[in-house]
């Protein structure tokens, strides 16, 4: 299904989600459908079915809302440079890093807090009002964390765009820069720096 198609109320959810790859993150938000397992759904699922589940009886509204998504996702989202500014704030957001141990060994913001189990809990017991930004490592992995916090009924959470590595090109060019590649040998990803645009100009094969 193109994203120019109609949705349906026929349509299933993975037609729905290829169509709209932000309705993922927007249905959680905002119908609390999807993001566990009490309130999940299979790719063959029909959205009629899903929304029966979920006790919705307007599926024009919901057809609406996935149409819309990819702007919802733009309006929780905040520029590095926005970011930086708040952090110099005399009441800074909580900033908090959704990316692995092995990338927060690598690269960090100052004053970043690790995500862990743990600390999801304490941060959902926190004022729905608490300012909080996501980030982490291209800004992708934060939108679905931001949606979470929003659709628990967190009013004041942002993910930063273009995550960790736009913070390195636009406000503190000291965070490293790395990137995630396929290792042939085990089929797993590896990390591993980022040569800055300064070295190859200058003939660098370091």
């Amino acid at each position: 299904m193109p994203a120019t198609a109609k949705i349906t109320k026929r349509s299933t959810m993975q037609e729905i989600l290829d169509a709209f790859p932000s309705a993922q993150r927007a249905l959680f938000r905002h119908y609390h459908i999807g993001g566990c397992d009490s309130c999940g759904y299979q790719p063959e699922d029909i959205l009629e079915e899903v929304a029966r589940r979920h006790n919705i009886t307007d599926l024009d509204e919901v057809v609406a809302f996935i149409e819309d998504a990819e702007q919802i996702d733009g309006r929780i989202q905040v520029s590095v440079k926005n970011v930086a500014t708040a952090l110099r704030s005399d009441n800074p957001p909580r900033l908090v890093d959704v990316r692995t141990p092995e990338e927060w060994k690598i690269a960090r913001i100052q004053g970043a807090t690790l995500i862990t189990e743990e600390q999801t809990q304490e941060l959902l017991r926190l004022p729905k009002d608490t300012s909080i930004v996501f980030y982490c490592h291209h800004g992708q992995r934060s939108l679905d964390a931001t949606s979470y916090f929003a659709g628990h009924g967190f009013s004041n959470v942002r993910s930063m765009t273009g995550g960790i590595d736009a913070w390195s090109l636009s406000v503190d060019p000291s965070v490293p820069r790395y990137e995630i590649a396929p290792d042939p040998v085990h089929g797993t990803a590896i990390l591993r720096p980022l040569r800055s645009v300064v070295s190859q100009a200058a003939g660098c094969q370091k």
